[in-house]
């Protein structure tokens, strides 16, 4: 038990520290580019580099995390990004072309398009069953952040260092990110004992097929896409409460401190009963929370609301990927975890985009409240229309299917 548990430190520290070094080029990049460029044009384009190589390999991934060692898998794919970053610093040097750093961002995106259905199937091969629960939480707290503190820093940094200097740092924390994947030891390959498994819609079909996966990801992927603040913070921040970048900062700081707070106490109560309505009650309460954010004029209040969004998101994401690990089929997991990469990572690229068009459109405060008013509405649906998703058992006792 204490190997394992080495082991899946080892794991969680790898993906934070692979998180990490992402944070520091997403955020650096982007200012480079629009130091270089002056071009909101190719900020856009940054994205779009990032999101289609998700959208393009997400079958394929999730096929080879279930064909190859998913821990090698893995720690090529943490190296990699760590040689993304160093790429962008020879370009930034180098004053390349823009079109060498949107290269260098394809290839990044194909990159997390490989490591995220690696890392999400590898877990589960290394923490004990009952210990899933806590992994999950302190893997989603510790990404929470990653990605409060690389961004922070780099800001920092490039005050100080030419942009290159700050690319040149995720060359290290590849490098770490893939020794801490390596270092968890031998998993054993996933099982092969049907022709199919080698369809890369057997992943899509599990989901759909199952009463207890897809309402959770449903719940969770609207919650994101309507209910989602973050990318209005600067908005709230500047003509709502009127407080300027340093309110922003402690805006964004807030839902971090919440979901690493229900980290620490998630830790020491004892396992939900029915995680299912619990995962219900929870998104529920998140709709009422972004109201709240939306009425609110007083930073204190908003800043509150948004400590209590990070600590309900927490156990959203507890709940889903525990729930993910112990009803999927070794043989299949790579798959299943290359979709829900697709669903949950475009609901937040679709989320910050209906956001900006609601509040366009009805107001950022307007926009705000409908928005979780709506989340509220989706909770009801999703009760009337998958019934067993309120009665399911705890989570430790739950089982992959007979048959795939």
């Amino acid at each position: 038990m204490a190997d394992a548990l080495a082991r899946t430190w080892r794991f969680i520290g790898g993906r934070a520290t692979n998180t990490f070094g992402r944070a520091i080029i997403n955020t650096a990049v982007l200012w480079d580019l629009w130091e270089l460029t002056h071009d909101k044009w190719v900020l856009a384009s940054v994205g779009v580099m990032q999101v289609l190589p998700v959208l393009l390999l997400f079958s394929r991934a999730g096929w080879l995390a279930d064909q190859l060692d998913r821990r090698k898998l893995a720690s090529t794919a943490g190296f990699a990004m760590g040689m993304v970053g160093v790429g962008l610093a020879i370009a930034s040097a180098l004053q390349a072309p823009v079109a060498v750093y949107l290269a260098l961002l394809f290839v990044q995106g194909c990159v997390v398009a490989v490591h995220a259905p690696a890392t999400s199937s590898l877990l589960p091969n290394i923490a004990p069953r009952d210990v899933l629960p806590k992994a999950n939480r302190m893997q989603a707290s510790l990404s929470e952040l990653a990605l409060i503190v690389g961004p922070t820093l780099a800001g920092l940094a490039l005050l100080v260092f030419e942009p290159w200097c700050v690319f040149a740092i995720t060359g290290v924390t590849g490098t770490v990110s893939a020794f801490l994947y390596f270092s968890v030891g031998h998993v054993p390959p996933p099982p092969r004992t049907a022709d199919d498994r080698k369809d890369w819609r057997i992943g899509l079909r599990f989901i759909f097929r199952s009463r207890l996966l897809l309402p959770a990801l449903t719940l969770d992927m609207f919650a994101v896409l309507f209910a989602g603040v973050t990318a209005l913070l600067p908005v709230v921040a500047d003509e709502i409460l009127h407080v300027g970048s340093f309110g922003y900062g402690i805006l964004r700081a807030s839902m971090p401190i919440g979901a690493v707070t229900m980290a620490v106490i998630g830790g020491r109560i004892p396992a939900w009963k029915r995680p299912g309505r619990v995962l219900l009650i929870v998104v529920a309460l998140y709709g009422v929370i972004t109201i709240g954010i939306g009425v609110s004029t007083w930073l204190p209040l908003t800043a509150l609301c948004l400590v209590l969004s990070g600590a309900l998101d927490n156990i959203s994401v507890v709940i889903r990927l525990t729930l993910e690990q112990n009803v999927v089929h070794d043989a299949i997991r790579g798959r299943v975890a290359a979709v829900h990469n697709v669903f949950i990572g475009m609901s937040n690229e679709l989320g910050a985009a209906e956001s900006g068009a609601a509040a366009a459109l009805l107001g950022t405060a307007p926009a705000i409240i409908v928005g979780g008013a709506v989340a509220i509405v989706v909770v009801g649906a999703v009760s009337v229309l998958w019934p067993e998703l309120a009665r399911m058992p705890p989570l430790a006792e739950l089982q992959p299917p007979d048959n795939v």
